[in-house]
């Protein structure tokens, strides 16, 4: 051997090299022999004192925005105290025995008492954590029984969102708290409440673990969907992905140690087209009607298609149903008269009313109404100064006196008389014809899950059908029903100059964490659905008409609009520098053959010069469209013209449309 004959020799730097090597190998032959046989014992014990849970770790749920990148929701961490049955076999089966010592048990009876003893262990730990953090464990028996016996995997929640000093009192004791540990989740927050309620939607908790990315774990944490609204749209590309973590677990309850598998993958955020502070001057406007006003308001930019603002009262907060409901709030938000859970902007389908003469004239001006031919109200002998009209045998009342109209002063007053006469002169075809070319009686494509098509009849639909009192009906909006998402695509239309566009939620979705290789996707790009195909110049005496509704003194909405100044008396505007153009209305619901309520309108845009805004108010037992409706827009268009100027708060205004 060559080596050997070199030590031999006595080579001096080789032997040292060689007394090295020796040494190394007997500090680790050393360290072997202590490891396997010294504490071999130790780290069998502990080996058996450990437990393995395998978490399934649950994404951040992405941010919805508005379109100035303010938060409409987010996330927040909440900390909640989770029960892990099965590290709680050592105390049921301790239980078990001291039950059974000395009594011979039929299999049936030990079933029956195992059942029994694990209520009770059960029942005492949440006792104990119950006087422990100083509040009630809202978990029955028959909820632990039901997650025993569906979810056993799984982590029983106990207690959610623990505060601060909780958690620190908690983390002291953990030792004398086997089977409990904390559970850090993300936890939905919406910090406008209840003001873009109906947009957003809200979230329900889904324990069924069903997807096939929840299955392979020890412990699933729940899981949430979107119910409605562009949570319920958005939402796979809301929940991201979730992912893998294995916990080793010592016997005092610390964690000993912790590898993630699968990094959890954040949702996407969403970006709405709302504009937040337009959305709160809204919301804020309608409030202001009453405390249990029922109704909506729309603002769409007529020239995009974006909806800056979708308010539905009354609303409700959907930070609420983050955690169980209890049956008495459920009532509540269930209530058939309120129905605070129902989207009134985009599925509350109401007779238009007045508003829908707008439609009627377009289908009078293309079959040849002369807007200065004079049209002769009749009186009403039963109401005197009012006028009235008969359709057959039928007496249909008039809002305006008896006397001479032409399109724009019948326009203005809201006549009855005028427009039946000559929407029956048009024919029911024709009516019907151009309401359809604003794709009323369809839906718009939200897919949110609130959206009514409301009822608007195909001319083939009702022949043999309606007569002209069904067709009179129908010429004064009481034979058919729109949505206000649907009547502000109508107004967007003539203002726009008849292009019929499909309205914009959501402008794109970007990676929660942006960077050079990710950008921002396109969300629903603006669409025009149709064109109106009407001339030019109708479309224009249309928007005359409305400019005069609130600018001339017998308009409909003039006072809500105008005003007199009481040093010069003159009459002033109210919106200087910003003329707004509008139409009222005011339906009847009838049940039973006698009017039982109210609905009442107010469809606008503005300014005059460059129509760009429309603002659609409805209001359910209003006095009329122009007392109540008329002016909860006035107060939008203020808030419009201060976003355009620039608020004196940062942030960016409605300038940035354009």
């Amino acid at each position: 051997m060559l080596i050997l004959d070199q030590l031999r020799k006595g080579e001096q730097r080789l032997r040292a090299v060689a007394v090295v090597l020796a040494a190394g190998m007997l500090v680790l032959l050393a360290g072997l022999w202590y490891v396997q046989i010294v504490s071999a014992r130790h780290y069998q014990a502990s080996l058996l004192n450990q437990t393995y849970r395998t978490v399934r770790i649950p994404a951040t749920r992405g941010k919805i925005l508005d379109r100035n990148g303010l938060v409409l929701a987010e996330n927040r961490p909440s900390y909640n105290l989770n029960l892990y049955l099965e590290e709680l076999r050592p105390q049921f089966e301790k239980e078990f025995t001291r039950a059974r010592a000395g009594r011979r048990l039929t299999r049936a009876e030990r079933e029956r008492l195992s059942v029994q003893v694990r209520s009770a262990v059960v029942s005492n730990a949440l006792q104990q954590a119950a006087v422990f953090f100083g509040q009630p464990v809202a978990v029955t028996d028959r909820d632990y029984r039901r997650h025993h016996r569906q979810w056993p995997y799984r982590p029983l929640p106990i207690l959610e969102n623990l505060s601060a000093l909780q958690i620190a009192r908690f983390l002291e004791q953990a030792p004398a708290w086997p089977g409990m540990d904390l559970e850090v989740q993300p936890v939905r927050f919406y910090p406008q409440s209840n003001r873009v309620a109906h947009v957003l939607g809200y979230l329900t908790r889904d324990d069924l673990a069903r997807d096939d990315e929840e299955g392979g774990f020890s412990y699933s944490l729940p899981s949430y969907d979107g119910a409605v609204g562009v949570e319920y749209a958005f939402n796979d590309l809301l929940k991201g992905r979730a992912g893998v973590k294995s916990v080793a677990v010592n016997s005092l309850c610390y964690r000993d140690s912790e590898e993630v598998w699968a990094t959890a993958q954040p949702g996407q955020n969403v970006v709405l087209s709302l504009d937040l502070p337009l959305q709160r001057a809204a919301f804020e406007a309608l409030r202001r009607v009453g405390p249990a006003v029922r109704g909506a308001a729309v603002v769409m930019d007529a020239v995009h298609g974006d909806v800056l603002a979708l308010v539905s009262m009354p609303a409700y907060d959907p930070n609420e149903f983050v955690r169980p409901l209890p049956p008495e709030r459920w009532a509540l938000l269930n209530d058939d008269q309120q129905r605070p859970m129902f989207n009134r902007a985009t599925q509350g389908a109401y007779n238009p009313g007045s508003t829908f003469k707008i439609v009627t004239a377009l289908a009078a001006l293309g079959a040849g109404l002369d807007p200065e031919e004079s049209y002769t109200v009749q009186p009403d002998p039963a109401r005197p100064g009012r006028g009235a009209i008969r359709v057959g045998r039928r007496k249909i009342e008039d809002t305006v006196p008896p006397g001479d109209y032409d399109f724009v002063r019948a326009f203005k007053r809201s006549s009855n008389s005028y427009f039946i006469h000559h929407g029956l002169r048009a024919g029911r075809d024709r009516v019907l014809g151009m309401g359809r070319r604003f794709f009323l009686g369809e839906r718009i494509g939200l897919p949110t899950r609130q959206e009514s098509s409301g009822v608007f009849p195909r001319p083939e639909d009702v022949v043999g059908v309606w007569n002209e009192g069904n067709v009179a009906n129908a010429c004064i909006g009481q034979e058919i029903t729109a949505t206000p998402l649907q009547m502000a695509v109508l107004t967007a239309a003539v203002a726009n100059g008849g292009r019929v566009l499909r309205p914009r939620l959501v402008q794109r979705w970007e990676p929660a964490e942006p960077s050079a290789e990710t950008s921002a996707a396109a969300g629903d790009l603006p669409q025009v659905r149709g064109d109106l195909q009407v001339p030019a110049r109708h479309l224009e005496l249309i928007r005359d008409a409305m400019l005069a509704d609130t600018e001339e003194p017998e308009g409909t909405g003039y006072l809500a609009f105008q005003q007199v100044n009481p040093g010069t008396g003159r009459r002033e505007p109210r919106l200087p520098g910003f003329r707004v153009c509008g139409k009222t209305g005011t339906a009847q619901i009838t049940k039973g053959g006698r009017v039982v309520d109210h609905v009442t309108w107010f469809v606008s845009f503005g300014p005059y010069d460059s129509p760009r805004y429309v603002v659609v108010v409805v209001v359910e037992g209003g006095g009329s469209g122009g007392l109540t409706c008329a002016p909860v827009a006035r107060q939008i268009y203020e808030a419009i013209q201060q976003r355009l100027r620039g608020s004196s708060r940062p942030g960016p205004g409605l300038a940035a449309l354009d």
